[in-house]
């Protein structure tokens, strides 16, 4: 299965605990993420129970992830749904009545509220640096604090104070048989490398304009590439992906909306390059083993971009630091976003096709 790799090498202690409950709700690249930490768990304490509080639209991305049992909270559920939780959980631990450890991987306030009604021994959380919304309040013991380091690295480090160290990244995303089929189905495997634009992030100011886009689709089509769109059922990106088609010279699969959460691994592992900015099809696209070509200014590719490869990715962040906070990347915190108007008008077409020749080429050298 593509993203697949073998198991997890990890120093395990002896013992370790019987049960581990995570916490982490959102979002799609997020709790991609965190599967390296599932994988580093199971390898060192094959008999763990491992329960995972989860959103609703993520567990959707990871049902039937092995041996992991899911809880979902639904974000509109308030604290009626936390006590649901809080019930689900007690049925489910029995006569044990608490988890040995939650690892608590989100500051957010409602996380952070949601935490309490989740019984644990040990309660692992954020460094100081990387708290907030009284994050601290929830829990008895930190991670390391470790600056400048990927939000991966970040999440993988919640085994430490167990006594475990993450010395390989495995992803093993599950994705069934029917959803690589599905993508299979779509378009001949006629040998023509294939560029897909998932163009829309979450947040609009991360968002790249559909006319650049549309230059890089051409200049890829013209040098034989196939051109693919993929991309949810919302308006802006039925929006921006009609612009995009509309500014082309050039035909491209329309596929936007047309794929399901369990689906949408299977398309991005059939393309040779995926252009996106800093969105959870990055990351998941990523952890397939597919090459991303990140468009980033709003954020920082060192903490946010492909973990896996970045050596397609445009880094505009510097020029944005810059430009709207009168200083250099070097000196703002670790994890500061940029979303101002107009901020990706940094990243340009010319360093989109630059990027995407960097990819031709090691492709057509082998």
């Amino acid at each position: 299965m593509p993203g697949s790799a073998p198991s997890a090498a990890v120093e395990s202690p002896r013992g370790g605990p019987r049960s581990i409950c995570l916490l982490r709700l959102s979002a799609l690249g997020d709790v991609t993420h965190v599967l390296p930490l599932i994988h580093t768990l199971r390898a060192a304490w094959p008999q763990v129970a491992l329960t995972w509080v989860i959103g609703k639209g993520e567990h959707r991305l990871l049902d039937g992830l092995p041996d992991v049992d899911f809880v979902i909270y639904d974000k509109k559920s308030g604290l009626a749904g936390m006590r649901a939780v809080r019930g689900e959980l007690r049925s489910r631990l029995g006569p044990a009545r608490r988890f040995d450890a939650l690892l608590q991987m989100q500051v957010a306030a409602r996380a952070n509220l949601l935490s309490a009604f989740i019984p644990a021994r040990q309660r692992i959380g954020f460094d100081a640096a990387r708290s907030k919304d009284l994050h601290g309040l929830f829990i008895n013991q930190r991670i390391p604090d470790r600056p400048g380091i990927h939000v991966l690295d970040a999440l993988s480090s919640f085994c430490e104070p167990l006594g475990l160290r993450q010395n390989e990244v495995v992803w093993d995303m599950p994705v069934p048989q029917d959803a690589f089929d599905w993508a299979r189905a779509q378009w001949p495997d006629d040998g023509r490398p294939v560029l897909m634009i998932s163009p829309c992030s979450s947040h609009v100011r991360r968002n790249w304009y559909p006319d650049r886009y549309a230059a890089l689709a051409d200049h890829a089509a013209d040098a034989g590439w196939r051109v693919v769109l993929c991309g949810g059922r919302s308006e802006l990106e039925r929006q921006t992906s009609d612009a995009i088609l509309a500014a082309m010279r050039h035909e491209a699969l329309d596929l936007v909306g047309k794929d399901t959460l369990k689906q949408l691994p299977a398309l991005l592992s059939r393309a040779q390059l995926l252009v996106t900015p800093d969105s959870g099809p990055m990351h998941i696209a990523n952890a397939m083993g597919t090459k991303v070509l990140g468009l980033h200014a709003a954020s920082n590719p060192a903490r946010s971009g492909p973990y896996s490869d970045r050596r397609f990715c445009v880094d505009r962040y510097d020029d944005a630091a810059r430009r709207y906070l009168g200083k250099p990347a070097a000196d703002l915190k670790w994890g500061t976003k940029i979303e101002f108007d107009e901020v990706m008008s940094l990243v340009t077409v010319d360093d989109a096709i630059a990027a995407f020749e960097r990819r031709r080429a090691e492709l057509e050298t082998g």
